[in-house]
């Protein structure tokens, strides 16, 4: 693919919003359970201004670090939980900076009532660890390790799910800390093919693959391991998304109006519909879960 049919490598993802039928019951859990914090309104409104409606409604919760948020929980009454199949979230995956903070997390997460412990993996590039939420919303928690140890062959980063001893990873890394910074790492959704997948995610959107095996395919921009995946592990065959509790809207930041503007064409070119107010952009994949490109500038 050409250099300006990709995203700018410096292309980032920001908040993933869920629709939730428990909101104090979720807020609590994403602040007791993973160390975030609720932000107040003109900080929620800074740190989501790219297009979010959600922000200042009473049945929003805008949870981060800093100022930086990561997660949105909408209020959704009346919503049934996702059926089993269906196209939607994986996880979302929360990158901390070193093993330090990441072990603070993942010992918060262990020790919360309402935390399943799903498994975790030494994935070569990275080091991760799985849970799920109160309302069944996978999350993965990791620390990347340097770009200079990850391997590349033929523009495919090499990636494995290794054993990862927690309790070993805790009794070495643990130590009482203050909260540390993070940021939506990636994003990974469960579609119904893996061909249909590549076919919007990087051929319409502009992502690169960087790799792909066993029903599945990772992609990113700017030589990252990979900013969203999808897989087809438990949802091969699923059509559009019915509306349900779950994954609300998948976001990502480009640099420019300019690369919004880009993107748009792209999408016109691909037969796309999107929204498009000059400096936000939505659209949904071929299951209709959302997608929203901002421009950070």
């Amino acid at each position: 693919m050409t250099t300006d049919l990709l995203l700018p490598g410096t292309t980032t993802m920001d908040a993933v919003t869920l629709h939730v039928a428990d909101l104090p019951g979720m807020t609590d859990y994403y602040r007791d359970a993973l160390g975030l914090e609720e932000l107040p309104g003109d900080a929620a409104r800074t740190a989501v201004d790219r297009g979010s409606p959600a922000v200042g409604r009473a049945d929003t919760s805008v949870l981060g670090r800093g100022r930086d948020a990561l997660v949105v929980l909408v209020h959704t009454p009346g919503l049934p939980a996702p059926a089993p199949g269906q196209a939607g979230l994986f996880h979302t995956a929360l990158l901390f900076p070193d093993r330090a903070a990441l072990a603070d997390v993942v010992a918060r997460a262990g020790q919360h009532p309402r935390s399943v412990f799903v498994g975790s993996a030494d994935h070569l590039v990275s080091e991760a660890f799985y849970f799920t939420d109160p309302e069944g919303n996978g999350i993965e928690l990791y620390r990347d390790r340097p770009r200079a140890q990850w391997s590349w062959h033929g523009g495919r980063v090499a990636m494995d799910s290794l054993p990862l001893d927690p309790q070993a990873f805790l009794r070495d890394h643990h130590v009482e800390q203050a909260p540390s910074t993070a940021e939506v790492g990636h994003v990974h959704l469960k579609v119904g093919d893996v061909p249909t997948a590549r076919a919007f995610y990087v051929d319409a959107l502009g992502f690169e693959v960087t790799a792909q095996w066993n029903g599945a395919i990772f992609v990113s921009a700017g030589g990252y391991h990979h900013h969203m995946a999808m897989n087809s592990w438990g949802s091969r065959g699923a059509g559009a998304r019915a509306a349900t509790l779950g994954l609300g809207q998948v976001s990502i930041v480009v640099p420019t109006t300019q690369d919004v503007d880009a993107l748009a064409e792209r999408l016109r070119h691909h037969d796309i519909p999107a929204q498009h107010d000059g400096r936000t952009l939505r659209f949904e994949d071929p299951w209709r879960s959302l997608l929203e490109v901002s421009a950070a500038t």
